[in-house]
């Protein structure tokens, strides 16, 4: 067995299922955790997609500092470092930026804001 992927959750797992939340809709991992998060890892499509996520991500560490103090990565690597995955709730808080922000970190990733704007809501709405 391989190790693909490390992400820490936060929580402990209680159950982990391959399917789909829509009739029609694409498969995913969907997992629950024990206080009732329901959290899904979807594969990307493309690798230049996942790259696109990865820049985005990086850019949205440095806009959110942690309110405690603890380091974004270093939480989701608490146990093992991070691999393979993107946060995709740390991703949509591009959509919460102001304009200017929003503009900044596009130009910054060679993308239109509408752009970027339509990659992560495609993302969520594959599954949803």
């Amino acid at each position: 067995m391989d190790d693909v992927i490390n992400f820490h959750m936060g929580e402990t797992s209680c159950a982990l299922v391959r399917g789909s939340l829509q009739a029609g809709g694409d498969e995913a991992i969907i997992t629950a955790g024990v206080m009732g998060t329901i959290g899904a890892f979807i594969p990307f499509l493309t690798a230049s997609d996942y790259k696109l996520f990865q820049s985005l991500e990086m850019h949205m560490r440095q806009e959110n500092p942690p309110l405690l103090g603890r380091d974004h990565l270093a939480y989701r690597s608490s146990y093992f470092p991070v691999k393979g995955t993107i946060d995709g709730d740390m991703v949509e808080t591009f959509l919460s930026l102001s304009p200017e922000r929003q503009r900044d970190i596009a130009d910054s990733l060679d993308r239109s804001v509408s752009e970027l704007q339509k990659k992560i809501e495609d993302m969520r709405n594959r599954i949803l």
